[in-house]
């Protein structure tokens, strides 16, 4: 019941109101959720069966994505919208590759700060979590200016965040103000839920994510998603299905996830 779960909650958390990270951390087979999340998760996944394999796939890009910035050199990430954390977090697979690479993640869900506070409270490699929204640039870029040096390259990751912010606020805008602080040779990161792969299924979603959010949330073509690379050097092979985006060489055959993702680097 969800008075029970209210009782059990940490303070301040409201969870009557579904919130984005944790529907994902449903879909991921997490224990962080409540019923007012699972039930919006359930609707979404009643209105077309991709969501939950999307999900799996779009973790596994961030993962590949990580470590394919990792050996180029690359040595701190801002990870915003981070979710909850799960396995192969950015941390992990970052240090995995340089244990001296800095991680800063940025989320707005205080189940999300709670699960990193205990999460980097072990984590010896410098690490820290930003409580802020996408939209408040000026906070992130100070605060993660504290751990983060700008004058050299950082890995900005947007993993299925950007639909969370309409097109009314910007979210080209806020882009270029995030790269337009990073030094070259920066790297952006984007997953994005794709209304044209499977049309009729990804509006369905759209439709039931925006009910159960109480907030619009937009999904994109692959051209509004190729948008947000302007002005940068898009790498191959582009932007994708995030299955698509160079592979683990023993990985299976995926079936089409409704996710756009794609890599680019700040000339």
């Amino acid at each position: 019941m969800i008075g029970d779960e209210r009782e059990i909650a940490p303070r301040g958390i409201d969870v009557t109101t579904p919130h984005i990270a944790r529907i994902y951390d449903y879909w991921l087979g997490g224990k962080d959720n409540y019923a007012a999340d699972r039930a919006a998760a359930e609707q979404v996944m009643a209105a077309t069966p991709t969501i939950k394999p999307g999900v799996t796939a779009n973790r596994a890009f961030l993962s590949r994505v990580v470590r394919f910035m990792a050996g180029e050199g690359v040595t701190q990430f801002l990870d915003i919208g981070t979710g909850i954390p799960t396995a192969d977090n950015t941390h992990l697979v970052a240090q995995a590759v340089n244990p001296a690479s800095r991680v800063v993640y940025v989320d707005n869900d205080p189940i999300v700060l709670n699960h990193a506070r205990a999460l980097l409270s072990g984590v010896t490699a410098p690490t820290a979590f930003i409580d802020s929204d996408l939209r408040d640039t000026g906070r992130i870029l100070d605060e993660a200016a504290r751990l983060l040096d700008f004058d050299r390259p950082v890995a900005l990751l947007l993993i299925a965040i950007l639909h969370c912010v309409p097109d009314g606020d910007d979210p080209r805008g806020i882009i270029h103000t995030l790269m337009d602080s990073l030094a070259p040779g920066s790297f952006l990161a984007i997953t994005h839920p794709g209304i044209d792969q499977l049309p009729e299924q990804m509006a369905a979603a759209e439709k039931a994510l925006t009910k159960a959010m109480g907030f619009r949330v937009t999904f994109r073509t692959h051209e509004g998603v190729s948008r947000f690379f302007d002005g940068l050097d898009l790498l191959t092979p582009g932007v994708v299905p995030v299955q698509d985006w160079r592979p683990d060489p023993d990985a299976q055959p995926s079936a089409t996830t409704g996710m756009w993702g794609g890599v680019a680097r700040k000339p």
